[in-house]
C-alpha cells in the first residue's frame, strides 16, 4: 500500500519561511479545499520551529479555548494555565502574553500559531472575526508572532476572513491557497507507466489524499475497481461527505453537478434542468469556480460583455464521480461493480478526451509545455460549429498559440493532417489577424515523426514530454 508522504510544496514553504524569517509580526492565512494537503504543508513547515498547532472542533468557543490553553499551558510548563476558566479568546491572549514563560519563549525567536479549521469557529460565533481583528491589533501584532489561520470552507474564509467586509480585512501579511499538486508529482505516489499516471489524474487529480488511497500493488484498473467505485470504500463516499461538510443546500449543488456532467452546460440549461431560480444557480456556480470544482468559460477572443458563458467540471474527481459513480449508484449498491468498470472502460477514452484538454491547458499555464511563452489569456475557442481547445494570447508581443490535444497514438500524417486543419481554424480566429504571429501546437499521446513535424515549425508534444 502507499505510504504517507509529503512530496513537494517547494514554493508554499519558501512562501511560508520567508514571512517567517521578516523582522516584524505575521498574519498568514491559508485556504484550499479539503484533502488538498494544507495541514501537512503547515506541520511541515512547523517542523524544528517553536509553535504550536491547533485544530478547531465544531463544539463552539467554551470547548475549543480549554482545549487551546491546555496545549499553550504544556508549552509554557504551567498546567495550571490550562485550568483557567478564560471569558473568551480575547482574555486567553492577554492572559498568554503577559506570562512570563510565553515572554521569555518569544523574546529571542518568532513563536508560531497555527489555528486549522478557522471557519468552525465562524460557525458557532458570528462575532469570531472582530474578536481575532483585535487579539491581532491589541495583543499580536507588535510580539515575535506568526499567526497562522487556516480553513477548508474556501467560501467562509473569503467571505469572513479575506472578504473587504470582514474585520480581518487588511490585517494579514500573506495569504496562500493551496492547490491539488501538479501533474508531474503524481509519479512519486505511484509506480505506473506515464500513461497510466495520466489516467490516475483523470480519476483522482492531484489531490494528494486521494492520490494516496490507490494501492501500488494494483494496476490502475485494479485500484479504480477496488478503490474508487466499490461500495463503502473512501472514494466511492468522498463527493457525498464533502457536498454535506462544505455546502449548506447539498441536494442543489448536487442537482447543478448532475446537471453538468450530462451536457447541460449554459446558465439557462442547468437552470432548466434542476429547476432551481437562475440567481441562486448564479451563486452556487460561483462558489464552485472559486473552489475550483467548476470553471466557467468564454470564447477566449470574446470582450468581457460576453453572456453566453459556458460551465465545466474542471475537478478530476468530481467530474468521475458524476459521470460514473453516481449514475451507477444502484448497480453499486448491488456489488456490481465488476460491469460498471466495464461500462467505464468502454466510455473512458471519450471522457479522457475532454480531460485531457483540462490537463494539457494546465501544464501550459504551469510553463510544463510551451516554456519560455508567456501568455495573457489561456482558454478555448469556438465560434459557430468551428473550436479550437486551446488558445493562447499574448496581448504585448501580438503572438497566438493554437492548441490541438488528442489523447491517442497518432502516426506523423495524421498529425500532420490536424495541424493542417488547426491552420485552417486559425484564420476564423478573429484576433490582431494582420499583424499577430502565430504558432500551431499539437499534443497527443503519441506522436510519430515528432522530431520531423518539429523541423517544419510546427510545436509537438506527446507523452514522453510529460515528465521531461
Amino acid at each position: 500500500m502507499s505510504q504517507r508522504k509529503f512530496v513537494n510544496r517547494k514554493n508554499e514553504l519558501k512562501f511560508l519561511e520567508t514571512r517567517y524569517k521578516s523582522k516584524s509580526s505575521e498574519f498568514i492565512v491559508i485556504y484550499g479545499r479539503r484533502r488538498v494537503g494544507k495541514t501537512e504543508l503547515m506541520l511541515k513547515f512547523l517542523e524544528n520551529k517553536k509553535g504550536m498547532y491547533f485544530l478547531v472542533s465544531t463544539e463552539g468557543d467554551r470547548q475549543n479555548i480549554l482545549d487551546f490553553s491546555k496545549i499553550v499551558g504544556r508549552i509554557i510548563n504551567d498546567d495550571n494555565f490550562g485550568k483557567i476558566e478564560f471569558s473568551g479568546w480575547h482574555s486567553l491572549f492577554e492572559t498568554l502574553f503577559k506570562h512570563r514563560s510565553f515572554y521569555e519563549l518569544i523574546e529571542h525567536e518568532k513563536f508560531v500559531i497555527i489555528i486549522d479549521e478557522f471557519p468552525f469557529l465562524i460557525q458557532n460565533n458570528k462575532a469570531i472575526s472582530s474578536i481575532f481583528q483585535k487579539i491581532w491589533e491589541l495583543v499580536m501584532k507588535n510580539e515575535n508572532i506568526m499567526l497562522m489561520l487556516s480553513g477548508s470552507a474556501v467560501s467562509v474564509m473569503e467571505s469572513e476572513v479575506l472578504g473587504h467586509k470582514s474585520p480581518l480585512y487588511g490585517r494579514r501579511t500573506g495569504q496562500w491557497q493551496v492547490a491539488p499538486l501538479d501533474f508531474k508529482h503524481t509519479k512519486d505516489f505511484l509506480p505506473y507507466s506515464t500513461e497510466d499516471l495520466i489516467n490516475t489524474w483523470f480519476v483522482v487529480g492531484g489531490i494528494p489524499e486521494y492520490l494516496l488511497k490507490f494501492d501500488t500493488g494494483l494496476t490502475f484498473w485494479e485500484n479504480v475497481l477496488e478503490n474508487v467505485i466499490t461500495k463503502g470504500t473512501y472514494l466511492s463516499e468522498e463527493v457525498d461527505f464533502l457536498l454535506s461538510e462544505e455546502f449548506r443546500e447539498p441536494k442543489n449543488y448536487k442537482l447543478i453537478f448532475k446537471g453538468i456532467a450530462l451536457g447541460y452546460n449554459s446558465l439557462g440549461e442547468i437552470c432548466n434542468y434542476t429547476g432551481l431560480d437562475k440567481s441562486m444557480v448564479s451563486k452556487y456556480l460561483n462558489v464552485l469556480c472559486r473552489m475550483h470544482i467548476v470553471r466557467n468559460e468564454m470564447p477566449v477572443t470574446a470582450s468581457s460583455k460576453f453572456k453566453r458563458r459556458l460551465y465545466f467540471m474542471e475537478e478530476p474527481y468530481f467530474n468521475f464521480w458524476f459521470r460514473y459513480v453516481y449514475p451507477n449508484r444502484i448497480d453499486l449498491e448491488a456489488n456490481r461493480s465488476q460491469e460498471v468498470l466495464e461500462l467505464i472502460k468502454s466510455d473512458f477514452s471519450t471522457y479522457s478526451g475532454h480531460m485531457f484538454e483540462i490537463l494539457v491547458t494546465d501544464q501550459i499555464k504551469k510553463g510544463n509545455f510551451l516554456q519560455n511563452r508567456s501568455f495573457s489569456k489561456i482558454g478555448r475557442w469556438w465560434y459557430k460549429d468551428a473550436e479550437i481547445d486551446i488558445v493562447g494570447l499574448n496581448e504585448g508581443t501580438g503572438d497566438i498559440h493554437f492548441v490541438e490535444c488528442k489523447w491517442k497514438d497518432m502516426s506523423e500524417m495524421g498529425a500532420l493532417k490536424v495541424l493542417n486543419k488547426l491552420q485552417v481554424k486559425s484564420d476564423l480566429v478573429q484576433w490582431n489577424n494582420d499583424t499577430r504571429k502565430e504558432y500551431f501546437v499539437l499534443v497527443a499521446k503519441k506522436v510519430g515523426g515528432k522530431e520531423s513535424l518539429r523541423k517544419e515549425g510546427f510545436l509537438v508534444f506527446d507523452m514522453d514530454d510529460f515528465m521531461a
